[in-house]
């Protein structure tokens, strides 16, 4: 009986150590009603149906994004592409400045912290993932990759919405 026992605990410790990884989800997957209704500063989740054109961007070990800029009109819904290209394993979150900010000081304190949401990618090196997202609002919004590290490094991207 003692050995089913420690079999069961072992199986049941590493399982719940995966439910609270920070790794890579597949982000096709489903949000969400709230997840996909929600509109943020920078935008709301964006309709598959009604993308308007595919931007790539690639995350590099150097701390720096390809592109660093990008620019999309107010109301577009953009599939935003994210490889990684680099060994160490990176994301890319929409925000603002001061809600990339506020994220990665939380990270910081908990770095093992499970989220999933539609602005977010994570992904191990050589994966690449995407977003679909409609930018409502014209403003200067950013994408970050808040890793331990790596936005302090200076891993962030700006996106520019004109006004239509």
């Amino acid at each position: 009986m003692k050995p089913l026992l420690l079999a069961t605990s072992i199986i049941l410790g590493v399982v719940s150590i995966g439910a609270f990884a920070h790794g890579e989800k597949p982000h096709a997957q489903k949000f969400s009603a709230a997840q996909l209704s929600e509109e943020k500063a920078f935008g709301k989740a964006g309709d598959p149906k009604q993308i308007m054109r595919t931007i790539r961007i690639d995350g590099h070990d150097n701390m720096r994004y390809t592109p660093s800029e990008i620019r999309v009109k107010q109301g577009e819904t953009i599939r935003l592409v994210v490889a990684n290209k680099g060994n160490l394993m990176h994301e890319a979150v929409l925000g603002t400045r001061r809600e990339l900010g506020d994220h990665y000081e939380l990270m910081k304190k908990f770095p093992a912290m499970e989220h999933d949401e539609p602005h977010m990618v994570h992904l191990k090196p050589g994966r690449t993932g995407e977003m679909v997202w409609q930018f409502t609002k014209a403003g200067e919004f950013y994408f970050a990759c808040l890793m331990p590290g790596h936005y302090e490094a200076g891993m962030m991207g700006k996106i520019i919405v004109s006004a239509r």
